[in-house]
C-alpha cells in the first residue's frame, strides 16, 4: 500500500492528512497557523502536523510517497515557497515549503499550489465525471478560481494564476478593493467586503425598508443573509451580489470555456440558494456560446486539502486516469 500526504496551509490553521492510493483519508492533523516570528515557524507547524497525522496512520513519514500543498499565497514556484503572504504579520517574509517537506518524506515529489489551484484539482479527481474543462471558484473572505483547461491546470508562470477577484465586474469604481484598485470583484462580493457594498447601496436605496444594523461596527454579510426574504433592502443587497457574481461567473466562462463551475467558500457554502442558485439561474443570460454546470462543491470544506492530496496521488494533475506518482 503506498500513502500520500496533503497539506492545506492557511492564514489561521495548516492541515495535514495522510491518504491511501485510491484518496481515502487515512488520518488528519490540524493545528494553529503560527504568527511568527519567521517564516520558519509556519514551516516547522507545517512538518510537525505531517509527523503528528502520519504517527496517527502509524506511518514513518519516510514512507509517503508523494506530497502535496494548498498553500495561501503569493507563491514562488521556483523556490517552493510563500513569498511575503499577504494575511500575516510583515515579520513573515518568506515561507519555504517543498524543500522542507521533501526532505521529511524522503522525497522530490512535492507539488505546491495556490488554495484555488489546488480545489480545482480536487474537484477533478474526486468528482464523478472528471472533466478536462472545469473552474473551481471559491467566494469567501476573497474570491479566487483555479481553472483546468484540455485536462491542464493552470498555474501561470510563478503559480499565482486565478486571482479572478481582481477582475474589473464595475468600470465606474465604486468600491475599492483590498488591493488599491477599482471596480474588482472581490470589492463587492467577497464576504469581507458585502458590509461596505451593502452601506453604499443604501445610499440610493430609496424608500426600501430595512432592519439591517448598518451602523453596528459588528455588521457583517451574514446579518445581510439571514435578513434575505423578510427585508427588503436585504433582498436588494443579494441581488446585487448576484449581479456581479454572474458577471463574474460570464467572464470566467468565456474566458475559458469550461463545463463546470464548482463554487466553494464560506459565503457560497453557508448560503447556497441565496449564491449559487441564482448564478446558476442567470449565467445563460450573460454569456455568448457554452452555458457551465454551476454547482456547489461536493467536497466542502475539505475541498483544498483534498487538491492536495490529488495533486501527489497525481503529480499536480488531478487527472485520476494517470498513473500514480
Amino acid at each position: 500500500m503506498a500513502y500520500y500526504v496533503g497539506v492545506d496551509l492557511g492564514a489561521t490553521n495548516v492541515r495535514a492528512a495522510v491518504a491511501d492510493d485510491e484518496g481515502d483519508v487515512v488520518s488528519v492533523h490540524r493545528a494553529n497557523t503560527p504568527n511568527g516570528p519567521t517564516g520558519i515557524a509556519v514551516t516547522e507547524a507545517v512538518l510537525e502536523c505531517i509527523r503528528e497525522a502520519c504517527e496517527a496512520a502509524d506511518l514513518e513519514p519516510a514512507r509517503v510517497r508523494a506530497a502535496g500543498i494548498g498553500s495561501i499565497g503569493p507563491l514562488d514556484l521556483a523556490d517552493g515557497a510563500i513569498d511575503g503572504p499577504a494575511n500575516l504579520p510583515d515579520t513573515i517574509d518568506r515561507i519555504p515549503l517543498t524543500g522542507p517537506i521533501g526532505k521529511l518524506i524522503d522525497s522530490d515529489r512535492v507539488y505546491l499550489h495556490n488554495d484555488t489551484n489546488a480545489g480545482v484539482i480536487g474537484e477533478r479527481f474526486y468528482s464523478d465525471r472528471n472533466p478536462d474543462d472545469m473552474v473551481y471558484l471559491t467566494i469567501s473572505s476573497g474570491i479566487g478560481a483555479g481553472v483546468c483547461v484540455d485536462g491542464q491546470v493552470l498555474s501561470g508562470w510563478d503559480g499565482n494564476a486565478g486571482e479572478v477577484g481582481h477582475m474589473v465586474v464595475d468600470p465606474r469604481g465604486r468600491r475599492t478593493c483590498g488591493c488599491g484598485r477599482e471596480g474588482h470583484w472581490e470589492a463587492y462580493c467577497s464576504g469581507n467586503n458585502i458590509p461596505e457594498y451593502a452601506k453604499l447601496l443604501a445610499e440610493g436605496a430609496g424608500d426600501l425598508d430595512t432592519d439591517l444594523p448598518l451602523g453596528d461596527p459588528d455588521f457583517s454579510a451574514i446579518d445581510v443573509f439571514e435578513a434575505a426574504g423578510d427585508d427588503d433592502f436585504a433582498d436588494h443587497v443579494v441581488d446585487q451580489l448576484t449581479h456581479w457574481n454572474t458577471l463574474g461567473v460570464a467572464n470566467i466562462t468565456q474566458a475559458y470555456a469550461p463545463l463546470v463551475v464548482y463554487v466553494g467558500g464560506a459565503v457560497a457554502l453557508n448560503n447556497e440558494s441565496l449564491v449559487v442558485d441564482p448564478i446558476r439561474e442567470r449565467v445563460g443570460e450573460m454569456v455568448f456560446n457554452n452555458v457551465p454546470d454551476v454547482q456547489l462543491t461536493n467536497l466542502g470544506d475539505d475541498v483544498v486539502l483534498k487538491g492536495a492530496i490529488a495533486s501527489a496521488l497525481t503529480g499536480g494533475t488531478g487527472d485520476r486516469t494517470s498513473s500514480r506518482v
